[in-house]
């Protein structure tokens, strides 16, 4: 907070700093005695009729009455990171993408709208790298028509909490009564600790997504599309460790897209009997070595927010989160717009 040469706390924002980091002290009435400071970090994604709103690295945007400030300064526009690969988000986004291909896509401006006949979300949204050429409800309701033309709901996949996220965006969306699905983080960390770890469970690799695989992977109704997408990207690996008996689905899976430096791991399933065993390690292992053995040097993976298990292991390997991703929907009224 800003602290005067007197000792007082100073408001040192305006309507200008709108797009910027800021850091706010507020005085709330609330249940506690004669009410309380609280603290709010994030983007100052709009300053109007005395409400600032601020949006936070976890995609939650705070209303704050300006008549409540009592302390405020612009800060960094994200926090140093200490440890892993440094990377932008913007690299990032496109290293994700490309892992993780639609099978249709077209460009609205900066705008890339993708579809796969709904598998995953991550698949059926727009990633918006940039400006889409248009005005922002113009833009939208092109999204909604060309997701709508396609049988499929319009969804907008926004980031938030580092450089060069999309706080403002996710701000006017939510504006506009998109409403926020699914909130998850991408983690990144240094590939060689990840190989480092033992063999003996038997993990085979493939180049394809067998019948085995499948039997153990989690996502239900898998189609020819779903295939599609799971074996799209520049070097695309799939991991198994066999079942306990013959026929029997595998004891754990994983995938692995090997994309210039990066790795990045995705579908790490260990079947529930046979969990903190370290199976899903020695899948990570496996796949980690491959993708050293092709040049990279780097990982990257997504996880959701309440995954305790799996934020576990990742934390073990080395990873840290670098950002949040949300999916947006469209209202249902807009839905149905043409």
């Amino acid at each position: 907070m800003e602290i005067s040469g007197a000792g007082r706390l100073k408001v040192r924002i305006t309507t200008a700093d709108v797009g910027k980091r800021v850091s706010v002290r507020r005085w709330t009435e609330d249940d506690a005695p004669g009410g309380r400071f609280t603290d709010t970090v994030g983007v100052l994604t709009s300053w109007d009729n005395g409400v600032l709103l601020i949006t936070r690295k976890t995609g939650e945007t705070v209303r704050i009455g300006e008549s409540s400030l009592v302390a405020g300064k612009v800060v960094p526009s994200a926090p140093a990171r200490r440890r892993g690969p440094a990377a932008s988000y913007e690299e990032l986004a496109r290293v994700a993408s490309r892992g993780w291909r639609p099978v249709e896509s077209e460009r609205l401006g900066g705008w890339e709208l993708r579809a796969a006949a709904g598998f995953t979300r991550r698949a059926n949204s727009v990633l918006p790298l940039g400006e889409p050429g248009l005005p922002l409800d113009d833009a939208l309701t092109a999204v909604r028509r060309w997701y709508g033309d396609r049988g499929l709901p319009a969804y907008i996949q926004s980031a938030t909490g580092a450089e060069g996220t999309q706080e403002a965006l996710c701000a006017e969306l939510e504006r506009r009564g998109w409403t926020r699905e699914v909130s998850a983080e991408l983690w990144t960390g240094n590939l060689a600790p990840v190989a480092d770890r033992a063999e003996g469970a038997g993990v085979t690799l493939s180049r394809t997504a067998d019948e085995a695989w499948l039997a153990r992977y989690q996502r239900t109704g898998v189609s020819g599309v779903a295939l599609e997408v799971l074996g799209a990207g520049p070097s695309v690996w799939f991991a198994t460790v066999p079942g306990a008996g013959e026929g029997e689905p595998p004891a754990a899976i994983g995938r692995c897209v090997v994309d210039g430096r990066w790795a990045g791991f995705a579908a790490v399933e260990v079947d529930p009997a046979l969990r903190r065993r370290g199976l899903a390690g020695e899948v990570m292992a496996a796949l980690a070595r491959r993708a050293l053995a092709e040049g990279a040097s780097a990982a990257w993976l997504q996880v959701e927010t309440d995954n305790a298990g799996a934020r576990a292991l990742y934390t073990g390997l080395g990873f840290a989160a670098h950002h949040a991703y949300h999916h947006y929907r469209a209202p249902e009224r807009d839905r149905a717009d043409r």
